[in-house]
């Protein structure tokens, strides 16, 4: 079946699975409004399996929008830590503050998109989920279905243009009445059911409004074109001394990362010619970049400028620590509890 001439039929089949379907996630089983916002802020590229126990923590801590207006920015950056993309902390600090001043309360989507980190795809979001309004959402994964479901292979450049050539198909489906719940089929959808690699078409809802999957051409798509890979090394310096651990604090004018700390550049405390260690070597991904860090201790006397801070062991649980540096530092620090000494 053409999806866009049986789209009250595919509304129907979305909605019936959905209803049973569906994830028991926190923010669905209990909504509200500041949390439809707080969920939809840290899903944004993190997984959700991941954020879980981020958002319940969350939740505990700023329950609603004016207790996290009032809170201290160190509170909020402290309690989003391990999600990365700190900006999405600033923003939702900054627009809890917006947000409880503002009278009358935004509504619409156009009205969110006036708020602190609130773009096209989290007003539609949060305007249709929470208030009902009939905006169609549009992700990685409703791309993902609606080029599959129209065998649409043209090439994108990247994800922001893909978005773009969809939306008018999304909104052409869009369940007006319901659009809350029809977005959240859509994403749920893609989640679970319309993977990225290996999709699980036989027990897909609307296989039968599938064109890709007739041709068997649904793993291809979409297409959209993808950055080449940075690889990137680092060397960090692991300098313990006295109960104390030497560490990095980011510049305030840095951006997403501003205030945090992180284990030093070996450059900025060691020369050359210094006498160190390799303690351990770490990989990660940031997007199209591997990233490989090395971390080596250092026995050297180290240079110290303004930018680094001797931290004493017991007060780092109380500091907000940048990317997976928190692991890191506890690792090492086990690993010296336990062999008498780091060698």
């Amino acid at each position: 079946m053409d999806l866009l001439s049986h789209t009250i039929t595919f509304r129907h089949a979305l909605a019936q699975w959905y209803a049973t379907a569906q994830r028991p996630l926190p923010w669905r089983t209990q909504p509200s409004l500041y949390r439809t916002v707080v969920s939809e802020l840290m899903a944004q590229q993190t997984q959700i399996k991941t954020m879980l126990p981020y958002f319940e923590r969350w939740m505990r801590r700023f329950p609603d929008f004016a207790a996290l207006a009032e809170a201290p920015a160190e509170d909020v950056l402290k309690h989003w830590e391990g999600l990365g993309y700190y900006s999405r902390a600033r923003n939702l600090h900054k627009l809890a503050k917006e947000y409880v001043a503002l009278e009358p309360k935004p509504r619409s989507r156009e009205d969110w998109q006036q708020l602190p980190g609130i773009g096209p795809y989290t007003s539609a979001a949060i305007s249709s989920i929470a208030l009902g309004e009939p905006a169609a959402v549009v992700d990685g994964n409703v791309v993902r279905i609606l080029a599959r479901l129209t065998d649409d292979a043209r090439v994108f450049k990247n994800n922001g243009e893909a978005v773009k050539a969809f939306t008018p198909t999304a909104e052409a489906v869009l369940d007006q009445g319901n659009a809350g719940e029809h977005n959240q089929a859509m994403m749920e959808l893609g989640a679970t059911v319309c993977l990225k690699h290996k999709p699980l078409c036989t027990v897909c809802p609307v296989l039968a409004y599938c064109a890709a999957s007739r041709k068997g051409s649904q793993e291809a798509l979409p297409k959209i074109e993808r950055k080449a890979t940075v690889k990137v090394e680092v060397e960090r310096a692991w300098v313990l001394q006295a109960g104390k651990l030497l560490l990095h604090r980011i510049a305030e004018d840095s951006g997403q990362l501003a205030g945090q700390y992180e284990l030093p550049r070996l450059e900025t405390v060691a020369s050359p010619r210094s006498a160190k260690q390799l303690l351990a070597s770490k990989s990660r991904s940031i997007t199209h970049r591997r990233i490989k860090e090395h971390i080596y201790q250092v026995k050297a006397k180290p240079r110290i400028d303004a930018s680094l801070e001797w931290v004493r062991l017991e007060d780092i649980e109380r500091i907000t620590l940048s990317g997976p540096h928190r692991r890191w530092i506890g690792e090492l620090l086990a690993r010296e509890s336990e062999g008498g000494g780091l060698r």
